[in-house]
């Protein structure tokens, strides 16, 4: 696996401080300001470029996990600042971090291996996540991240609202809540370009119709869910509040390690044996990690906090996801996307044995060296099956950029 260059992801304080000398630098184009806090009582801040009513939001840090956003939202608003053409007609405004909480828990900026990324690995549950709880809470009980969030979108009225999400391994793939026609072309260009493949067949989309390779429109509201056990639901995020002033939100993600087999597009010979295989993996994956959490459990009582949540709540989807993948296989399944069921079920029992990991080592648990033995089989499982090779940071940056760009470009056109 190739080395991660001395580049590396920005802190939220270091995202801030950037934002800061943007708007010192330029005080007539430029403002940032403090648009609400989070639950542990950080500031969540708006940076603004241009003062066009039409208007574009950029959503980073919606997910802790997924550190490329940050830069991107640096570098998107440096060209903003320096091709005027960008902003003819048109306000952009970054929100630089949706969960700074989450942001201080997800400790890996600069992983060298996905070995190094799962160490200091946070996810939280669905119910704190900022884009995710509308879809598993009643508005009364959303958290105040959400709220800012929507807030803002309730005051710029976007055109587009576009979020930046990433994935440890795979390609990369956009989401659209609307078509934006003349996405795809130059998407798939870009990829080409800084050779990251294209997630023709992301699991996260499946059943979604898709506008071009690896571009996907997410479903209206009455068609069904991929997987019925999973209790978030994409048409009930923030991702579909930009629809009531009439505009779209595009989810652009990328990956930090690369993988060659997520883009094929061939039939898949035997998919119904291919996802029970699947299923029946993750169960026995999960059910290794649920011994080591049941066996240390008594030894840590009353220690509770958001690592220990999210390992847990991860551990209690897996049984319907399960149940799903044994007994649907969407028409047409691919061999792209077997591909992606197969990574989506190495990670989620990964990802909660590496939280899991986290608490035992500070509760010095006799049980850590077990699970530390789990943790680095299972990275390095991931990375052999899939070929896992890294992407530069500034490819990720740059392919995130560029999407961003001719989404916000045709988007115009759409709404013109």
């Amino acid at each position: 696996m190739s080395p991660l260059p001395e580049l590396r992801y920005p802190s939220v304080p270091e995202l801030i401080a950037r934002a800061q000398a943007l708007a010192a630098r330029e005080p007539g184009l430029c403002a940032l300001r403090q648009v609400g806090v989070s639950r542990a009582g950080r500031p969540l801040h708006l940076l603004s470029v241009g003062h066009a009513d039409r208007a574009v939001l950029v959503v980073a840090g919606a997910h802790a996990n997924e550190p490329t956003g940050g830069s991107t939202l640096l570098v998107l608003a440096e060209r903003v600042l320096a091709h005027r053409e960008l902003r003819a007609g048109t306000s952009w405004h970054f929100l630089l971090c949706a969960d700074p909480d989450g942001a201080s828990l997800h400790v890996t900026p600069a992983p060298r291996s996905l070995l190094d990324y799962h160490l200091g690995f946070y996810r939280p549950t669905g119910a704190e996540q900022p884009e995710w709880s509308p879809s598993v809470l009643p508005p009364d009980r959303l958290p105040p991240e959400t709220r800012t969030l929507t807030g803002v979108i309730d005051e710029l009225r976007p055109y587009l609202q576009v979020t930046l999400h990433g994935t440890d391994l795979g390609g990369s793939w956009v989401q659209l809540t609307k078509d934006v026609p003349g996405l795809a072309e130059p998407f798939a260009k870009s990829a080409a370009e800084l050779h990251i493949p294209v997630e023709t067949g992301a699991s996260d989309a499946a059943g979604w119709p898709a506008s071009g390779p690896g571009v996907h429109v997410m479903p209206g509201p009455d068609s069904g869910v991929p997987y019925p056990s999973m209790p978030d639901d994409a048409r009930h995020s923030t991702w579909y509040h930009a629809h009531r002033y009439g505009g779209l939100t595009a989810v652009v993600e990328v990956p930090m390690w690369a993988s060659d087999l997520v883009d094929d597009p061939a039939p898949h010979p035997e998919p119904e044996a291919a996802l029970r295989g699947l299923a029946a993996r993750l169960l026995r994956d999960a059910r290794q990690v649920e011994r080591v959490l049941a066996e240390a459990l008594p030894r840590l009582e009353g220690v509770d906090g958001p690592l220990l949540r999210a390992a847990r709540w991860a551990l209690e989807l897996i049984p319907g996801l399960a149940e799903d993948w044994a007994h649907t296989s969407p028409a047409g399944t691919t061999m792209a996307y077997v591909g992606s069921v197969d990574a989506f079920g190495r990670r989620l029992p990964l990802r909660a044995a590496a939280m899991l990991l986290r608490v035992l080592r500070e509760a010095d648990d006799r049980a850590a060296p077990r699970l530390e033995r789990l943790v680095a089989a299972w990275c390095d499982a991931f990375a052999q099956r899939f070929r896992a090779r890294w992407v530069p940071l500034e490819h990720q940056v740059e392919h995130q950029s560029r999407t961003v760009l001719v989404a916000a470009r045709q988007a115009r056109e759409r709404v013109a």
